[in-house]
């Protein structure tokens, strides 16, 4: 899925923070988009979906981290669980879209995420199509609609984030060309 939708999806694993210590919610809002983006920082500094994607390394680091952040919520807690957690929901998203190659929607390769715990790719769901498909972007439309109950400056970022989701599923199948250097 693209890093919208992940970034949408990470708001909403903030959310709880907002209704249970609504001092920290702009804190968890800022880490849960965090954890969105931090595993697709594999693009550019190793292999895609295997070097920081972990569908089972992150919760087994998350889960001790959101219990410490309920018994004591602080800005450090708060964010490291948040973040943590959106990483490890971000690395099982990736196994329920399409696969990780540059022409996604071709379905050439069956690699849609690492599982280090195994040492083997898990096959992509396809249920969302591939990065950038309109699912996609339904998907990270309808994850940003509950920003608007963050405080600021939270929606506005959110609102951002869907501009950005809508100009990459426009401009997403031209991202091959791009990259052979065709544009």
């Amino acid at each position: 899925m693209m890093n919208p939708t992940h970034n949408a999806v990470g708001l909403l694993v903030g959310l709880p923070v907002l209704w249970t210590v609504p001092e920290l919610a702009v804190v968890a809002g800022i880490a849960g988009m965090a954890g969105g983006i931090i595993p697709d920082l594999d693009v550019v500094i190793g292999r895609h979906r295997r070097t920081l994607h972990y569908p089972v390394g992150y919760w087994l680091a998350a889960l001790p981290l959101v219990a410490v952040a309920i018994w004591q919520p602080t800005t450090l807690t708060v964010a490291a669980a948040v973040a943590t957690l959106s990483m490890a929901v971000h690395s099982g998203m990736d196994w329920f879209g399409g696969s990780n190659e540059l022409r996604p929607w071709l379905r050439t390769s069956q690699q849609a995420v690492y599982l280090h715990a195994t040492q083997q790719w898990l096959r992509p769901k396809r249920w969302v199509r591939y990065d950038g498909a309109v699912e996609d972007l339904l998907l990270a439309c309808v994850a940003s609609l509950p920003a608007l109950l963050y405080p600021a400056p939270i929606p506005a970022v959110a609102a951002v984030n869907v501009a950005i989701a809508v100009a990459y599923t426009l401009f997403r199948k031209r991202v091959p060309a791009v990259v052979d250097g065709q544009l």
